[in-house]
């Protein structure tokens, strides 16, 4: 199991927008082949900033068979004009 880490940015003013983005896009990442859930985390200090956490099989299952899927289309509909810049996405493994 690996989990992705999206650090995103989020166009101030647009951030309940994001939000309400990112639980109609929810179904869609659950339909996605490998995908065994996600939360969203918000900063306290900064609340324009927000991590999303994706539990996936295997990293080719987010990389390749999501990314090319037409879900990945509809979660970037609902979210991606909120974007103040490109997200910073990296994988990770846990290990204790």
């Amino acid at each position: 199991m690996f989990t992705e880490f999206a650090e995103l940015d989020v166009k101030p003013g647009l951030e309940q927008e994001f939000i309400a983005g990112v639980e109609k896009s929810k179904p869609a990442f659950l339909r996605s082949a490998g995908c065994h859930g996600l939360h969203l985390v918000r900063s306290v200090e900064n609340p324009s900033k927000f991590v999303l956490h994706v539990q996936w099989e295997s990293v080719a299952h987010h990389m390749e068979l999501f990314r090319n899927a037409p879900e990945f289309q509809e979660w970037r509909a609902n979210v991606g004009h909120c974007f103040a810049a490109p997200p910073n996405v990296w994988h990770g493994q846990t290990v204790v």
